[in-house]
Formats: C-alpha cells, sequence, structure tokens
C-alpha cells in the first residue's frame, strides 16, 4: 500500500474500471451467467456475493465483500500469451489488498455448476 493513502483510496477503482465492469454486467458468459444465478441468492446467514465487482484496476469476476474472497473464471485465454504473468500479477495485488483469491477453469464450472458453487458458498461461510 502507497505510504499515506488508507486501504479504501487504494483499491477503489478508477471510473474506467468500474465502467468496464458495468459492460461485463450485460455480457456475462453462459458458465457465469449459470454460477451467478446460484451465488445470487440471498438468504440469512449466507454470504453475499457481487458479480463483475471492480476492486483497484481490477474487475473481479464475483467478490464476497465481507469475506474478501475473489472468484475467478478462467477459460482457455487465461493459459495464452502473457495472461498467466498477469494473471500472476493481479493475484499479486489481490493478495497484497487482502483479498483471497479462488480460480475455476470455465471447464470444470460447465460440468459441475452446482459443485462448484456450493463449494464458493461453503468457503465463504469459513471466512467469515
Amino acid at each position: 500500500m502507497v505510504e499515506g493513502a488508507s486501504e479504501s483510496t487504494t483499491m477503489r477503482a478508477p471510473k474506467r474500471t468500474i465502467s468496464n465492469a458495468q459492460h461485463l454486467r450485460r455480457s456475462l458468459s453462459v458458465p457465469e451467467a449459470r454460477l451467478w444465478n446460484r451465488l445470487r441468492t440471498r438468504a440469512p446467514g449466507k454470504p453475499i456475493f457481487r458479480r463483475q465487482h471492480p476492486i483497484g484496476p481490477y474487475v473481479l469476476d464475483f467478490y464476497c465483500a465481507k469475506a474478501r474472497l475473489a472468484v475467478e473464471i478462467d477459460g482457455m485465454s487465461h493459459d495464452m500469451g502473457d495472461r498467466p504473468q498477469r494473471d500472476m500479477r493481479r493475484d499479486a495485488w489481490l493478495t497484497k489488498h487482502g483479498v483471497t483469491v479462488v480460480r475455476i477453469a470455465t471447464n470444470d464450472l460447465t460440468r459441475e455448476t452446482d459443485d462448484a458453487a456450493d463449494a464458493i458458498i461453503r468457503m465463504a461461510s469459513e471466512m467469515l
């Protein structure tokens, strides 16, 4: 964290990131939409998730603020070019700011959406 800056100012997203998050919310992939249908249900005692949540310079696929848990859905593009290094820098930045990052391959999510959602909810609940 920058000396003299509070955590809230270093994690505040720039307007461009917020705009990007708004666009991404309208264009979820099929696996993301299926997972969101499971995570969006709000019930007493259940963690609350946000989708395409802007934080600092990044947009998180799913985020539980109280648990400080980010869930990233990784498609094939995450294995190409400089994407693995970019993901590592992103994860390091988030970890430095106290956010735990969980990455789920799109293929795994497509096959086992309910199992993935249950595991994510269980993990967030344990972190609260």
